[in-house]
């Protein structure tokens, strides 16, 4: 099957994951058993920390503090699924519960 991965952005909150309301968590938390019954899998996920202990590096090695873009959302995790094909990963993406931001869903390349 098809490997996308599915990116979540999110505007970053002084309190971090304590400022997640509790049924957007439990819904966070239920999307697997969703992506389960829709016959695709989770191959791996991974919430990330804060921005701020974000290093970029530029072309030429010059290593800056923070993300690379200056945006409002930060990447606030990522998983990649198996699916069918890109209509199952976006409606995979649709059961992801966003605050204030947006899922990026992203075929992978194969390898």
């Amino acid at each position: 099957m098809p490997q996308y991965a599915i990116l979540i952005y999110e505007k970053e909150t002084p309190g971090g994951v304590a400022d997640i309301p509790p049924e957007v968590m439990e819904a966070n938390l239920r999307a697997g058993e969703h992506i389960a019954a829709m016959g695709a899998k989770v191959v791996t996920e991974h919430a990330l920390q804060p921005s701020a202990t974000t290093r970029t590096i530029h072309k030429g090695g010059m290593v800056t503090d923070g993300p690379f873009i200056e945006s409002k959302e930060v990447i606030a995790g990522f998983f990649v699924v198996e699916a069918a094909d890109l209509d199952q990963a976006i409606a995979i993406g649709r059961l992801l519960p966003i605050m204030d931001g947006a899922v990026e869903v992203r075929p992978l390349l194969a390898p």
